[in-house]
């Protein structure tokens, strides 16, 4: 082996849905660990209604990262180590990485989630408005989307890929395990989601970064703002940035045209070369 991958999914993801993707990382000689977030895919729910996507803090999946390691990575898998991570998963990985130093050799983070494209206000507003509703106990109540949809959305108005085979499969994931599923965030997973990006963004918490990494913008992502995923490259001192033109959200599950050029990024960058663990 070459080494293991630890493999982090984004928000309303499941282990599941990247066996594809296990299985090009396996061909290339890696091993993979991956887990469910808390709160989502098949591990325990935080609220008695299991459609919604709840979390107090992004630290609590940090810690979960943390637990993986201690448990899972380090006693049974054969380092080096390398993180492979989307979205939601990109940002809990870099709000981990300052303690992945001496343990991470280098990161692929995949369109991070740090603002949604054409935000009306900043993240630290957004941040402070959910925090007034938390305060009043209202954290539960859905944030955008509410439940699941009992109907799966056709795949001409899906936000995420323009690979209609690689949609219906996922789709299929959910209609055959449903409860593997969320329906839309909280309040309080929203807030959540914009301290972490706040967090991440801090300018002094950027210089204890110290894990190289490539991070990889979808071109029409209509998820999160690309933009803010270029400026977030330029500016971190370990980071590289890879534009992927006309690739939507999740790149991973994106069209071959689009996912072949991520797969060639991660070949040129990992595993990489030095004495890193």
């Amino acid at each position: 082996l070459l080494g293991t991958v630890v493999l982090l999914t984004g928000r309303n993801e499941c282990i599941e849905k990247y066996f594809e993707t296990i299985r090009n990382l396996a061909d290339r000689g890696f091993g993979v660990a991956i887990l469910d977030w808390r709160g989502q895919g098949d591990s325990s729910r935080l609220l008695r209604d299991r459609q919604r996507g709840h979390v107090r803090s992004f630290r609590d999946y940090a810690r979960d990262l943390e637990q993986f390691f201690e448990e899972i990575v380090l006693p049974d898998c054969r380092g080096p180590y390398y993180i492979l991570a989307h979205s939601t998963g990109a940002v809990i990985a870099l709000l981990a990485s300052p303690s992945m130093v001496n343990r991470v050799r280098r990161m692929v983070l995949l369109a991070p989630f740090l603002e949604v494209p054409d935000m009306p206000v900043s993240i630290a507003t957004v941040r402070r408005v959910c925090a007034i509703f938390c305060a009043l106990g209202l954290g539960w109540l859905y944030a955008a989307i509410g439940p699941r949809p009992k109907v799966p959305p056709a795949f001409e108005v899906n936000k995420v890929t323009s690979d209609p085979a690689r949609y219906r499969r996922n789709v299929g994931i959910y209609e055959a395990w449903p409860q593997l599923a969320l329906g839309g965030p909280t309040i309080r997973w929203l807030k959540a989601a914009a301290a972490a990006a706040e967090a991440v963004s801090d300018p002094d918490f950027m210089a204890r970064v110290k894990v190289p990494m490539l991070i990889v913008a979808a071109g029409a992502d209509r998820v999160v703002s690309t933009k803010a995923v270029e400026a977030y490259a330029r500016k971190l001192r370990v980071g590289s940035l890879l534009m992927i033109d006309g690739a939507e959200h999740e790149i991973l599950q994106e069209r071959d045209i689009y996912r072949e050029q991520l797969l060639a990024a991660f070949d040129a960058f990992i595993p990489g070369t030095g004495d890193a663990p």
